[in-house]
């Protein structure tokens, strides 16, 4: 009786297993269906963002502003400015007749203008433009005593320490006066400099000939000095056709070596939200996307405290816990977006006689979009694991999982290999060769250079002797060596990982193989599908002796003992067939690979048999 009770337990064993195996199989399931929803509800939310007419009026503006040529030289635009004189030249130029459209093409005013610019007809030119300069105190540097003789003024780059605030010049309008800064208006990160709001600040008139005329006066009393260090011109058009603002920022920097260095923004972003039907129904899927994130949730926190600190050892939870991170930081930033837009938009756009401050606004949705798009990668990412139920994605996440301490010690050895050539290239090429004037430009470069994409005749030029030796020597050890090192190691890895599946080895269940059963299941519930008869199931299997014997066994075992089956039969044929010649052949390390899991599998048969002919035994006995 106590035998039969164990084995009665051991029955009762086997069935919640297969209880539980069915439960996880439709749990995982429900969660794919769940998430699918959520992802396409993702990407109707982010691609109803983007609205394709931005590039096209950031593309606008750029030639407009960008491309036109100063007068009396068509080589020189702003991209291209190298000096003062050309500065000027585009101020009064390019800049004055690109912000002042007061006619139609045939000089007939085709519309009231009431008082504003519109840029192509079309972009209305929101309140007036604004120039500001930051400037440098002299003697922030110190001048080698032999040469104080020669100079005895000294402006070093920009910082905040360095800043000047005192008024010069004709100290009368307050293009001569230092403003301060806004305490929430973002810093600006140009090539030599990281620049802060404030400085000597001018804005422009209505009038194209008031602008003009402050423009030659500003030339003449050298509003730009030594000390200058950047200027900026900031403006914002609105294009109601598409319901877009472009905000505008065009940089002018003046590093401590002298020279201009030019840069600029195009920022078009939708401020108005909520106009058309379609920009409803975006709102509906934000309303959707807010009720996934708390149900996505409430979900992990009742994993967390069912499962505790073995929670934390998935690599699929740790995916989870970040992709709910971005969620929030994704809601709270449109939460802050609109709040801001909603308490300044109307006061910018109320008075038109002043500077609309519109960098703030659109500063805060290029983080958003930048948030909001890392949150889709990662959401996309996530159904990797879903998708590694089936067997090859099984294979590849094996591979990766097992060959990791490979590659981590491999990564060590490249990248010592491979800062030690940024930093060659850097203190060689630095001063002369654009790609490896910063040690990161330097690192990014030789990550080009693997690409496919390098400057050998900039190297060469740079030093004929150092530079042809650091290119021939980095593609050998880097492209030739390190990178078939680490295929190699995936290679090696991923053999291994298929002759384990090969021999019996497989997922839990494959999502592939259930996602067709439940749809013939429910084909068959419908009547589409007429169910297999018994007669017809018995002839497929062959002889009603053999169906009855397989009975008593479940269908992993008869597939598993058939795929033994064969590889037993085709092992027999390749090592003890009486065709193969006496000499002695020798092993590769593939086939003793083989021959080793064959014995095992062997064992693990022989083992499984012995079971069950002892639990024959004992109901004999018993």
């Amino acid at each position: 009786m106590a035998e039969a009770s164990r084995w009665h337990r051991g029955g009762s064993s086997k069935l919640n297993m297969h209880y539980r195996r069915d439960a996880e199989i439709t749990i995982t399931l429900e969660e794919l269906l769940l998430y699918f929803i959520f992802l396409i509800n993702l990407c109707i939310l982010t691609f109803g963002m983007a609205n394709p007419h931005m590039y096209y009026l950031n593309k606008v503006m750029s030639s407009l502003f960008l491309d036109t040529s100063i007068p009396n030289d068509e080589r020189t635009n702003f991209k291209s400015i190298q000096s003062i004189t050309d500065f000027w030249k585009f101020m009064e130029g390019p800049l004055l007749e690109g912000l002042y459209w007061d006619s139609w093409y045939n000089s007939q005013q085709l519309y009231s203008l009431r008082n504003s610019s519109r840029i192509y007809y079309e972009n209305i030119l929101l309140g007036v433009p604004r120039v500001r300069q930051l400037k440098v105190r002299n003697n922030t540097c110190k001048v080698y005593p032999a040469f104080q003789s020669l100079m005895n003024e000294c402006y070093d780059k920009y910082t905040s320490e360095n800043e000047d605030v005192s008024d010069f010049g004709l100290k009368s309008n307050t293009e001569w006066k230092y403003s301060t800064s806004a305490a929430n208006a973002p810093w600006h990160w140009g090539f030599v400099g990281v620049y802060r709001d404030g400085g000597y600040i001018f804005t422009l008139s209505k009038s194209k000939s008031k602008t003009k005329t402050k423009f030659i006066d500003l030339r003449l009393n050298s509003w730009i000095t030594r000390g200058t260090r950047v200027v900026f011109i900031d403006f914002s058009v609105y294009n109601a056709n598409v319901n877009l603002f472009c905000i505008i920022r065009l940089v002018a920097e003046f590093p401590a070596t002298g020279g201009i260095l030019t840069s600029w923004q195009f920022y078009s972003v939708k401020l108005l939200r909520y106009i058309s039907y379609y920009d409803y129904f975006i709102a509906s899927c934000e309303i959707i996307f807010c009720i996934f994130l708390f149900v996505f949730t409430t979900q992990e926190i009742k994993r967390i405290n069912e499962f505790k600190a073995d929670y934390f050892k998935s690599i699929w939870n740790w995916l989870e816990l970040l992709l709910l991170l971005l969620c929030f930081l994704t809601v709270s930033f449109y939460a802050h977006c609109n709040m801001q837009t909603f308490l300044f938009l109307g006061r910018l756009l109320k008075s038109t006689e002043k500077y609309a401050d519109f960098y703030f606004l659109a500063h805060w949705h290029v983080y958003y979009n930048n948030i909001i798009a890392i949150t889709t990668f990662f959401a996309w990412i996530k159904i990797f694991k879903f998708i590694s139920f089936n067997k090859t994605m099984s294979q590849l996440s094996s591979t990766l999982s097992r060959c990791m301490k490979d590659i981590v010690g491999f990564a060590i050895m490249f990248f010592i290999i491979f800062f030690a050539y940024a930093q060659l290239g850097f203190l060689v090429f630095g001063s002369q060769v654009d790609d490896f004037s910063t040690f990161q430009n330097s690192i990014f470069a030789q990550f080009r250079i693997v690409l496919g994409d390098f400057n050998f005749a900039g190297i060469q030029q740079a030093n004929w002797i150092l530079g042809p030796i650091y290119f021939i020597t980095f593609i050998f050890f880097v492209l030739f060596v390190l990178l078939n090192m680490f295929l190699a190691i995936i290679n090696d890895t991923y053999s291994e990982v298929k002759a384990d599946y090969s021999i019996g080895r497989k997922p839990d269940f494959e999502l592939g193989k259930i996602i067709k059963k439940n749809y013939q299941n429910v084909l068959e519930k419908l009547r589409l599908k007429k169910a297999q008869s018994d007669e017809v199931k018995i002839k497929t299997t062959g002889d009603l002796a053999e169906q009855a014997r397989k009975r008593s066994f479940d269908e992993d075992e008869i597939q598993r003992a058939e795929k033994m089956k064969k590889w037993k039969e085709r092992l027999e044929k390749k090592y003890y067939s009486t065709e193969t010649e006496d000499d002695y052949q020798p092993v590769t390390q593939q086939e003793f690979r083989e021959l080793f899991l064959y014995a095992v599998e062997l064992e693990k048969e022989l083992h499984y048999i012995s079971l069950k002919l002892n639990q024959v035994m004992r109901k004999l006995l018993y």
